[in-house]
């Protein structure tokens, strides 16, 4: 994950258009937490929070966990303006080094299409996840406008799901849910959810 752009980005990553789509997500992830009341909750690549945050009252614990520190500065912010308790943040990359941490749920929003290694990444938050955890990802589907060297174009349902179950991942689940104008790199564009369990 290339650091510095997100360092920069961090202070203006909040726009409407990501507060919009943040909310799309939202929704679509909550029925998914509906009896999560007792469980830790950690958004990886959670950027300003836009997501994590959001869900803060569903589950026992939030640890927001992104590699710039800049993001995690502003989401901090939120938490203490909103006088959230069951929040905190980590700086960390598990591409690079995975601390010694477990959880129930590991959300994975936008954030697989900026990892070279798909396979590395899945395998290190499968071994984060208690047993019985549950991996939950949104990402784009496959779209052959988008071409960028250091972004996946998406991802194809079948390849993703091989990938899961060949880390371990049980019970694989993946539907589109969303499809927006100029989403992804500008391009017109559709998400899908990925639901695994460990």
């Amino acid at each position: 994950m290339e650091n510095n752009v997100f360092e920069q980005m961090a202070k203006k990553y909040d726009t409407d258009e990501r507060i919009e789509l943040a909310n799309v997500i939202v929704k679509e992830v909550k029925p998914k937490l509906r009896n999560s009341r007792s469980k830790s909750f950690m958004d990886y690549g959670s950027g300003t929070g836009l997501i994590g945050l959001e869900l803060s009252d569903m589950v026992d614990s939030v640890l927001l966990v992104d590699s710039s520190k800049q993001m995690l500065e502003v989401a901090e912010e939120k938490i203490f303006r909103r006088g959230i308790t069951n929040s905190k943040v980590i700086c960390s990359d598990f591409i690079k080094e995975t601390p010694n941490l477990k959880t129930d749920i590991i959300l994975m929003s936008l954030v697989l299409l900026h990892i070279p290694d798909t396979k590395k990444i899945l395998q290190k938050l499968y071994n984060v996840l208690n047993n019985g955890g549950e991996l939950i990802i949104i990402d784009f589907d496959k779209n052959n406008k988008v071409n960028h060297p250091r972004v996946h174009n998406g991802f194809s349902h079948e390849s993703l799901k091989k990938l899961l179950s060949e880390v371990g991942f049980k019970s694989i689940k993946i539907k589109t849910f969303y499809s927006g104008n100029r989403i992804f790199m500008n391009q017109d564009a559709s998400m899908f959810i990925a639901s695994s369990i460990r």
